[in-house]
Formats: structure tokens, sequence, C-alpha cells
């Protein structure tokens, strides 16, 4: 009957300690058998014993441990080079883990798909942090980069920054890119930094094959991932993401306000300023204002900007969010290469005349949405999926764990493999 409680083949149980307030402690052995020398082949004798402890699943509402009584082998032949070894099985334990291969592939599935908290698996098993996560970051690297069909060929990626870590005495921001198949939304790495080197390293090693076959990629308005897509996917079609040239427009607009409150009234927005209380309604999107809110937008702009520049800004982001309801590709071309040009009329103010020059540099990444109709959006919902990961996790400062954990969640691994997986 414990045989069947430990559920392990070929192990005898020895007994058992039932300390009151502590841990139980079933004490078990593998079932002697002939054991030849790895070296030479000849008959092992049996060097000594000694016991390793591993932390087991809980038993009964109980903290558990498996007391392995090891034995140590030698070789007789006075001339084999192996001299002793100690016996070991993956099925009790995988090698240098303090947890038993079946605690730790329950402890991975716990803090990879549930997203807890290593802190809290540690607590259930009754054992210290570092026990779990290294256990979980050696069965989770194994889930994640030992299947080769976790994802397969990709037809739109979308690369997008994520905040890593803050470091240091002054919090130095250190930041990763997601590498995430938008039409499946999907996870596929994650690589540091988030400059245009680690993608490109990331895609080369996929193979041609898998360059081939990507045809759309998507980003928001960021010249190192421009470039790593026309580095390493130059026949793919760029498609940049609507919410952030909507964006873009918005903190034009947002620059206009903030300089002209500061020209006009000699100090930043407070709160009985116009422009300030205005910053809300010129963000909203139009068809949202109702009459009253429209009536009040005008009569603050008209208090706070007396040149009409704010005023511009404003049509400026209208006109911009109006790329997208057009629904003709060459239209939208020719739409958005006169609204750049008109944009940098020289009444306009400065933030309208940049803003005039993104669209012009972008003008064919923008049109790509009305061919592709793909966008960033789940990228940043992988974001926020990494972002829940730190959470639990309280923040990261090894990037090692910050990957594993962030696949384990988002990286749609096949779970099914974590019985059969071998522990990096």
């Amino acid at each position: 009957m414990c045989e069947l409680l430990v559920g392990l083949p070929d192990v005898n149980v020895l007994g058992l300690d039932d300390v009151p307030g502590g841990p139980l402690r079933v004490h078990v052995e593998l079932r002697a058998s002939t054991v030849g020398c790895p070296q030479c082949g000849v008959v092992a004798h049996v060097k000594d014993r000694y016991q390793v402890e591993l932390v087991d699943l809980p038993a009964f509402g109980r903290w558990t441990r498996l007391v392995w009584h090891k034995r140590r082998w030698r070789c007789p032949d006075a001339d084999c080079p192996k001299g002793s070894w100690s016996e070991q099985d993956s099925r009790l334990a995988a090698s240098r883990q303090a947890l038993s291969d079946r605690a730790a592939r329950w402890a991975t599935r716990q803090v990879g798909e549930s997203a807890s908290s290593v802190n809290k698996v540690a607590d259930e098993l009754g054992c210290d942090w570092h026990t779990v996560n290294d256990a979980v970051i050696a069965y989770g690297t194994a889930l994640v980069d030992d299947d080769p069909e976790r994802y397969g060929l990709v037809r739109a990626l979308g690369l997008d920054e994520t905040l890593f870590v803050r470091e240091g005495e002054y919090h130095r921001q250190r930041f990763s890119t997601s590498i995430v198949d938008v039409e499946r939304g999907q996870l596929l790495d994650v690589v540091p930094g988030r400059s245009g080197v680690e993608p490109t390293a990331w895609l080369n090693a996929q193979g041609p094959e898998f360059l081939a076959h990507v045809a759309y990629g998507t980003l928001d308005l960021s010249g190192p991932y421009r470039a790593v897509f026309d580095k390493t996917l130059p026949y793919a079609t760029q498609v940049a993401d609507p919410f952030h040239v909507v964006k873009l427009a918005n903190q034009k607009l947002d620059e206009c306000r903030r300089r002209v409150q500061t020209e006009v009234f000699g100090h930043r927005g407070r709160k009985l300023d116009p422009l300030y209380r205005a910053r809300r309604l010129l963000t909203m999107a139009d068809e949202r204002l109702v009459d009253k809110g429209r009536e009040k937008l005008l009569g603050l702009l008209a208090a706070g900007d007396p040149k009409g520049e704010v005023m511009t800004a404003w049509h400026a982001k209208e006109v911009v969010r109006s790329i997208y309801d057009l629904d003709n590709e060459i239209v939208a071309l020719q739409f958005v290469e006169r609204l750049g040009h008109d944009l940098q009329d020289e009444s306009s103010p400065p933030e309208v005349r940049s803003l005039g020059r993104t669209l012009l540099r972008w003008k064919h990444h923008i049109v790509a949405w009305h061919e592709a109709h793909f966008t960033n959006a789940r990228s940043e919902t992988m974001n926020n999926l990494i972002k829940r990961t730190k959470r639990a996790a309280f923040g990261f400062r090894s990037f090692r764990n910050y990957r594993v954990r962030a696949l384990l969640y988002a990286g749609k691994p096949n779970w099914d493999l974590l019985a059969t997986v071998i522990p990096r």
C-alpha cells in the first residue's frame, strides 16, 4: 500500500518518519539489480550508502519529503579508471534537483500555466524559493525550447518593446523585445534590448523557410524595428500600427498645447487655465463629443489659444484619424501624401509640421494596413500577459527567468509534453 501511495516504479518503501510539527519523511530505495561498470562492464560492488532528501508533493495535507537511500557503486577492477559512482534514476529526481521529478513537473505547471508566484508554490511544498525556481526553469526551458512544434510557420510577425527591469541607483530601464505571431496571438520569444540586433539574430536563426513564409510585419513607428524588417524580411509588407499612428497625432497635439500654454500664460498648466481644462476634450474623438462638450472645447480654445495653433493641431489629429475610414489602398496613399505635404505648410505650428514629415516617412507602412488589416494589438496583448507574470513575480532581475516564465504563460507550450521532457 505504501508503494502504491508513493507511486514510483521499482522503489521499495523502507519506512516513514512522522515527527509532530515537521514534514512526513518517506524513506525509499531503488530495488537492487545487477549493475555493470559503465567504463569496463565488470559487475559493480556496493561501496556505501548515503541519503538524499527530496521535496515531494504534499500528502494528507502535510509537507512531504522523499528520503532516497542511494547506493554508491565501485568497480572491482583495480585497473579501471572509473572508480566509484552514485546510482541515478530520473524517475525519482533529475540531476542536481532538490525536488522530486513529479513535484518539479507539478510546480512548473503551477507557475507557468497558472502564473502563480514561485513563493506561493514554495509555501505549498514547504521549501525554499530557489528550490522551486530552479526546477521551474530547468523543466520550463526544456518545454518551450525543445519542442519544434510549439510554433510553426508564421504569416504575420509583430515586434514590440516592453520594460524588463529598472536597476541601479538611478533605476536605469532595461527593455526587452517581444516577437509575436499577431495572426494567432502567440508569443514566439523574448529577446533582450529594444535595438534591432537581437531580433535580427533571432529571425536569422529560424532559417530561410520560416523567413520566406512571413508576408506581413507589424510594428509601431520604431526605426530599429523597421530596420530589422528591411534587413531580414525585405519582401514582407510592413504595417504601421494604427493605434500608434493616432497616438503620435495626439502626442503632437499635446506638445503644441503645452507650448502654447507656456507662451501665453508663462507657466505650466494649472487647473483653472483654459488649455489645461481642455486637455481631455482635445484627445477625445470628434464623434464622441456631444454638443455641450464641443461648445465647451471651442470656448476654452478661444480663451487660451489666441493664434489658433492648438485648434490647428486638433484638426490635424482628426484628419489623421480619418485615414482609417478609407477603404481603398490607392486612395489612402494619395490622401496620406497630400495630408503630409499640407501639414508642413509654413502657417502650421512646428508640432504639426513634424507630424506631416513623419506621415510622409511612414506613408507606405501606414497605408499597408488597408491591405493587410493586421495590427500590433496582439503584440500589446502579449506584453500585458508578460506584465502579469512580472506582477506575480514582483519583478525580475534575471533575464533567463523572465524569458522562460513569459513563454510558459504566453507562448502556448504543449503542456501534454511536460510529462516527457528532459529538464535542462
